[in-house]
């Protein structure tokens, strides 16, 4: 499957759930529920994925974990936030630095059109 047809399908599995659930809940509960439509819609789901943080060649186990991972290609980061803000940014570019994946979603489901809490990063 091509990446863009990933992230479409992605982006519809989330907002499924959006529909469904709307705003106002814990991350975690979000996180169970897309995981769910993403391996109902036949993706491949990996949930906290830790990642190492790489130092000078070394990876150091920090604790860091992408919350889901989709078909070993897509980092999707999820938020429950009035607004991202420039270091929620700064996570997702980082898991994808570190993971070493060039495709990214930013979600935040605190909002009232989920359009309007997608961003999407390309390194």
């Amino acid at each position: 499957m091509e990446i863009n047809q990933i992230t479409r399908l992605i982006i519809g599995c989330a907002i499924e759930v959006h529909r469904y659930l709307g705003p106002g809940l814990l991350e975690s509960a979000y996180e169970e529920c897309l995981a769910f439509e993403l391996l109902k819609a036949g993706l491949k789901v990996d949930r906290q994925k830790p990642t190492p943080v790489v130092y000078k060649n070394i990876k150091l186990d920090c604790g860091y974990r992408i919350d889901i991972l989709v078909e070993d290609i897509v980092i999707i980061e999820l938020k429950t936030v009035d607004e991202f803000n420039p270091v929620h940014e700064a996570q997702i570019l980082t898991y994808m630095k570190f993971s070493g994946k060039s495709i990214g979603l930013l979600i935040n489901f605190n909002v009232t059109v989920l359009k309007n809490g997608i961003r999407r990063f390309r390194i």
